[in-house]
């Protein structure tokens, strides 16, 4: 077993890694600029949505309706109609990048501490780099990506975007795993 303490340093190291190649998954090689459309006539919906007095916190669904009134003919007939979705509402104002890359680092962080403990409780100190990689990479893909397939299969988010994320997740856990690999205490 090994202390959280000897894997101070792949924990620090991995953050700063993942957190720089987000950075330029993002925004150098541009793949996801197509996860996002335009609304048709978005003046008129964020109008409506604002004359509606919509507040930013809680995911809103339409048409809205109780579990128990789903199988009922009038909310059938709005789900006919349509439009179906999920709306997230933000607060008003410029977007708080640096609070949103600061929460994104913590982020990491949390992952990489996962990683860290799970992978000191179930490999050797001492253990060849190849199964260290393995473990960690697995821990860590599985914190960056799991989530993502849920945002399809119950959010309606395209499988386009969701493998996207994922492909992202993989180079995420890719790289912390090959740090652990690399920095991993030897035998005693």
């Amino acid at each position: 077993m090994i202390p959280l303490t000897a894997l101070w340093l792949p924990i620090l190291l991995s953050t700063v890694i993942v957190f720089f190649a987000s950075f330029i998954m993002h925004m150098v090689l541009g793949y996801h600029k197509s996860d996002y459309r335009k609304l048709t006539d978005e003046d008129r919906v964020t109008d409506a949505l604002r004359n509606a007095d919509v507040k930013p916190g809680p995911d809103y669904f339409f048409p809205y309706c109780k579990f128990e009134e789903m199988k009922s003919p009038p909310v059938i007939e709005k789900f006919k109609r349509g439009p179906v979705g999920f709306v997230t509402v933000l607060p008003s104002g410029p977007p708080a990048m640096g609070k949103n890359l600061v929460q994104w680092f913590l982020y990491c962080v949390v992952i990489s501490i996962f990683a860290a403990y799970l992978s000191g409780r179930l490999v050797a100190p001492g253990t060849a780099f190849l199964q260290v990689f393995r473990v960690v990479g697995t821990i860590t893909f599985l914190g960056y990506g799991a989530a993502h397939a849920q945002e399809s299969i119950w959010g309606g988010r395209s499988w386009v975007v969701t493998l996207k994320h994922l492909f992202d997740s993989l180079i995420y856990a890719l790289l912390t795993a090959a740090i652990f690999g690399w920095l991993w205490p030897k035998s005693v």
